[in-house]
């Protein structure tokens, strides 16, 4: 993939490829973390349904992508990540976590094996420097090259049911062949392609990174195909309630540097039976010592909430038990599918249980009831 110089500034928000057709469609623009993205189109709410019924296309040219080469890629992301990366087929993804050696969580990653000795790890916007920072800081003594490639892709994401099938009227890709999880170089519309099966959505679909100057072709071709279906373009907005309802975390919110995996729940992307470095990598001590206070006393739980009522809780509401603050709010929104507001939350142990009784939510100084429930609040019928 070529590289094309940064798109503006570094004082004004940068701009994707795309950003001239978001305008045509009358996008409501939003800075996010240093870029100028699609917030909507229209109705978030719409853009949420089509998702879950038929088809939405993103931009996501935002998401930081840093290639890492040579001949001990795998032992050097092995050491950096928590994952056992070394263990993913070509042609797999993972979804991993890169943390500081306190255990803390720098960011949520996803890493695509694209090659024997090539890796692509795609990390938050918001993060991008600091997990290149810190990969590149990680690289030394190993046999291998870390390289900033947030210029040579754009990203755009075809997500829900009929996602498949629009794919599959522009491409001759092997998509039934292709797993949740796994991408396979293709041509779509003939564009040249890294096509993933991945997203943030809760549904099937498919992320397709290609050269920025590729994009709007890409973009024009996908509209076009969906027409028939009912693809809609989709913004920022609706894929957070998306990703919401699927009890997916968001960095900054669910994740922190002040948490570590196992504090969110997602211990089990801490592999500590790596084969490469003897084991060790980045974080492992503070690691072994939270999963440890994990299996045996968690101070809180990260839990799903639904509103018996109408009030939308927001990100850092007190969650209450009898006056007593047991928890706090780290998403909320009013969620199309379910048709009442819902929240993710860090809460006390001891109320943690789906079904807890007597659990509120502090919405400016009323008590809400709320009710505990498992996550995600929903999951697509395969």
């Amino acid at each position: 993939m070529s590289h094309v110089p940064p798109s503006s500034t570094s004082s004004s928000p940068r701009r994707t490829a795309l950003d001239a057709v978001h305008r045509a469609l009358g996008a409501t623009m939003t800075d996010f973390a240093g870029w100028d993205m699609p917030l909507r189109y229209g109705s978030e709410r719409d853009e949420h349904n089509a998702v879950r019924t038929r088809a939405g296309l993103f931009d996501l040219s935002h998401m930081g992508e840093i290639t890492v080469t040579g001949p001990e890629a795998a032992r050097l992301l092995d050491y950096a990540l928590v994952g056992n990366i070394g263990a993913v087929a070509v042609g797999r993804a993972r979804y991993t976590m890169i943390c500081r050696e306190d255990g803390g969580i720098l960011d949520d990653l996803i890493v695509y094996r694209l090659g024997e000795d090539e890796y692509m790890v795609v990390a938050n916007a918001s993060n991008a420097q600091t997990v290149l920072d810190a990969l590149t800081g990680r690289a030394a003594g190993f046999d291998a090259e870390v390289r900033d490639d947030r210029d040579a892709y754009a990203l755009l994401a075809v997500q829900g049911p009929e996602s498949p099938g629009i794919l599959k009227s522009l491409t001759d890709a092997d998509l039934d062949g292709l797993k949740y999880y796994a991408g396979l170089p293709g041509t779509v519309a003939g564009v040249p392609a890294l096509i993933a099966r991945t997203g943030y959505t809760g549904e099937d679909g498919f992320e397709l990174f290609v050269e920025p100057r590729y994009a709007e072709r890409l973009w024009q071709a996908l509209t076009e195909a969906g027409e028939g279906v009912g693809l809609v373009p989709c913004g920022l907005s609706c894929r957070d309630t998306l990703r919401l309802e699927a009890g997916m975390p968001l960095y900054g919110n669910e994740l922190t540097t002040g948490l570590t995996p196992f504090d969110a729940g997602l211990g089990r992307v801490v592999k500590f039976e790596k084969t490469s470095n003897d084991g060790d990598f980045v974080g492992r001590p503070a690691l072994e010592a939270a999963a440890e206070r994990a299996a045996s006393a968690p101070p809180r739980k990260l839990v799903g909430l639904v509103a018996e009522g109408r009030r939308v809780p927001r990100a850092g509401y007190q969650v209450v038990v009898g006056g007593v603050t047991v928890g706090e709010i780290t998403s909320g929104a009013p969620s199309p599918t379910l048709g009442r507001p819902i929240a993710m939350a860090y809460v006390d142990a001891s109320h943690a249980e789906p079904g807890t009784a007597g659990v509120g939510v502090d919405i400016r100084g009323s008590h809400e009831p709320y009710e505990v429930v498992a996550l995600p609040f929903y999951k697509r019928q395969k």
